[in-house]
């Protein structure tokens, strides 16, 4: 018999015992005050035992948390007066709660946290933040029921250390409002002359006050935090953001938009890295690589085209020109319009209330009530040994090429390295991946990174996983790196010959250089922002939010936290709004796309969160045989026995349009009941998502249930039961 098992028999049993034998009737106060002599002569023949005793059973009952803590309470200032009585009692409840605090644990958590993991890892963060205060104003409070708190925070993250010393003094007023009251039993007749009405508001007001003192110490930590910083009388502005890429252009539209004054400062580019160095650039080049690879593949459809042959220059003139045709959306003088001063120069921080920024003519100075901080991240550059002296192009720099790259050599195996390394490979280049990983696309499910591994390999990439740069060096005009695959004998080593390197090893936010430094923000492992749930940072009047606050790098969370800290900014103190990042797609634009949302099937095993997986194979969908684009699947991972979505995988042809349907319903709630009921337009991509759906149902369907209608049908045609 397992150890959980065997604990729920013996809860069964006693609470079995409890109400079956009717043992509840001996903790009434009838039965204390009809028995009270008895129990006293007791106490004052065999006092040590009978104090054991009178423990063990409050212990008992609180443990497993049956009704009668209140009269056990009682009891105890009746029999041992109120300075043994508090003293008895205050251990006693909380022993008992901290054993049903771990009952709750042993027995229940596991199985929550595989049913709401995403939800209880949230609660955990809070717990962990704030638990110990809740917890204290619950417990001065005796209004809310202490063994429903006992079991709840057994579910949570809190050690049990913390639970015990907060319940041992967060109880410690009402057990002795509960055992002075039993001093003088005899006058009571009901539990209501001891609760009063006003005595329970008077203990609501009490566990108010852990609330209130941690607002106070918060904000004489924020004045002792503001102390070395003169704070003007007057603010030129309601708020200066300093970043013009999508989180700074974001929150500056939603502060003009809210007729405040508002500055956004920019030290390079309008429209920042999404629009001149990542995401337009980048799907303007993945495009006319597609279009060549599908016109070398026109033999195939019976179109007889000849192979195309590259302007690589013209190809980079076309990326420009999309990026020009994108910029006025991003413009200094669309913002202008809208109400936003936007004044092009290099921000810095001088102190919570004041930014500088150098101008041609000198440096300017703006008061502001709020300042948001939007500076966005740039590539990452590693410190391989001869890196700096041969030289290499990021993801920044690569579009000043005008010759296309013979042998190019991605480091990096991730989205950016997958896309490009494609990209280039089909408009001619020999192209090597040099990934230190045991395999590309690492934040997705295998199965998924090798369906675009096969596409790559089928382009003409080489692969190189599980391989680790040691060096760069040249000798001339020859340019190679050094490298060591996993596993592989000591001084075993790997030389790869290029002749254009590119580090595509993802991106770090730009948090030097703008006053950081001097006003002590501290940054997170990772280097992003150190921000709270509202995005403030450790000056509650200085917001973050896009790639330098994270935990995401993609332009649509930036656009999404900018929201957030611009309404924080402009209400702040009044009102603040949190973050929620709960639902966040992602895709990488390869051929076949990449797109995902909530849990993939490796990240609920890691979190052990029970699921249920759905696959779909995109060669039963019509449209996609007619398009000739079969290749790849969603999965769909859901609660084991309903329809609600906890994650979803899509590799194959316009992966990032299918995800959006499922985002949408795990956004709203609902489930893949409501995408199996909605009417998609044949023959459509869209489909695909019904498709899924359609598949899910068919699994829930018991074979028993197929059986019996079978038979019913039978019945039916008048062909008997059988």
């Amino acid at each position: 018999m397992s150890r959980r098992l065997l604990i729920l028999v013996a809860l069964a049993a006693v609470i079995w015992a409890w109400f079956g034998l009717g043992l509840g009737r001996y903790l009434s106060l009838d039965a204390l005050h009809q028995h009270l002599d008895t129990l006293v002569a007791q106490r004052v023949a065999h006092p040590l035992a009978f104090a054991a005793a009178y423990l063990a059973i409050y212990v008992l009952t609180t443990a497993v948390s049956l009704p009668g803590a209140a009269i056990l309470t009682l009891a105890g200032g009746a029999l041992f007066g109120l300075g043994w009585g508090v003293l008895l009692v205050s251990f006693a409840s909380a022993i008992g709660a901290s054993l049903a605090f771990l009952s709750a644990r042993f027995v229940l958590r596991d199985w929550v946290r595989k049913r709401f993991g995403a939800r209880i890892a949230g609660i955990d963060a809070g717990m962990a933040r704030d638990g110990p205060f809740y917890l204290f104003a619950l417990r001065l409070v005796p209004v809310f029921p202490f063994f429903l708190i006992n079991l709840a925070m057994g579910l949570t993250a809190m050690p049990l250390r913390t639970f015990y010393w907060v319940s041992q003094v967060g109880m410690l007023a009402a057990t002795a409002v509960y055992v002075n009251a039993g001093t003088q039993l005899a006058q009571i007749r009901s539990l209501a002359d001891v609760a009063s009405p006003g005595l329970l508001l008077s203990f609501t007001l009490l566990g108010l006050f852990p609330l209130a003192a941690r607002a106070v110490v918060a904000r004489l930590r924020a004045r002792r935090l503001y102390a070395r910083w003169p704070r003007p009388r007057r603010f030129e502005r309601d708020v200066v953001v300093i970043g013009g890429g999508a989180a700074g252009l974001v929150t500056s539209y939603i502060a003009a938009a809210a007729k405040a004054k508002v500055t956004l400062v920019e030290a390079a580019h309008m429209g920042g890295d999404c629009l001149n160095f990542g995401c337009v650039p980048s799907k303007a080049l993945i495009h006319i690589a597609r279009v060549a690879h599908q016109t070398r593949r026109a033999a195939a459809l019976g179109l007889g085209l000849a192979p195309p042959q590259v302007d690589f220059a013209a190809v980079m003139a076309r990326v420009r020109a999309a990026v020009a045709e994108v910029a006025p959306h991003d413009s200094v003088e669309r913002y202008t319009a809208l109400g936003v001063e936007v004044v092009l120069g290099r921000a810095r921080i001088l102190s919570p209330w004041t930014v500088e920024v150098n101008l041609s003519d000198g440096p300017r100075q703006i008061s502001t009530r709020a300042i948001v901080i939007a500076a966005g991240a740039e590539p990452l550059v590693p410190p391989i040994p001869g890196l700096a002296e041969v030289g290499c192009l990021t993801s920044d720099t690569l579009w000043s090429l005008r010759e296309p790259p013979r042998r190019l050599l991605v480091l990096g195996g991730g989205p950016i390295g997958c896309e490009l390394a494609q990209a280039f490979a089909r408009l001619g280049s020999q192209v090597t991946v040099l990934e230190m990983q045991p395999r590309i696309l690492l934040r997705e499910d295998a199965d998924v990174a090798e369906v675009v591994a096969q596409a790559l390999r089928a382009d003409g990439v080489s692969l190189l996983t599980g391989h680790k740069a040691l060096r760069v060096a040249r000798d001339g005009a020859r340019k190679w790196v050094l490298a060591e695959q996993a596993g592989a004998q000591p001084g075993e080593q790997v030389e790869v010959a290029f002749d254009t390197l590119l580090c595509a090893l993802g991106r770090t936010p730009r948090t030097r250089g703008y006053g950081l430094e001097e006003l002590g923000l501290p940054l997170t492992p990772n280097r992003p922002l150190q921000v709270n749930a509202t995005l403030q940072t450790l000056y509650p009047n200085i917001y973050a939010c896009g790639d330098v606050a994270g935990p995401y790098q993609f332009t649509h969370t930036a656009a999404h936290q900018a929201w957030t800290a611009a309404v924080n900014a402009l209400l702040g103190g009044w009102w603040r709004f949190k973050s929620d990042l709960s639902v966040i797609p992602w895709v990488t634009f390869t051929d076949p796309e990449v797109a995902h949302v909530g849990l993939n099937v490796a990240e609920a095993r890691d979190k052990n969160i029970d699921f249920e997986l759905t696959r779909y194979a995109l060669a039963e969908l019509d449209r996609a045989i007619t398009e000739d684009a079969t290749q790849g699947f969603i999965q769909v991972l859901t609660v084991p026995g309903k329809d609600k979505i906890l994650g979803v995988s899509i590799v194959g042809q316009h992966a990032g349009e299918l995800l959006a349907e499922f985002t949408l319903a795990m956004r709203r709630g609902l489930g893949l009941g409501a995408i199996l009921g909605t009417v998609h337009p044949y023959p459509t991509w869209s489909e695909a998502a019904k498709a899924t759906a359609g598949v899910w149902k068919r699994a829930q369907v018991s074979p028993r249930t197929l059986a019996l209608a079978e038979r019913l049908w039978s019945w039916r045609r008048g062909e008997g039961w059988r």
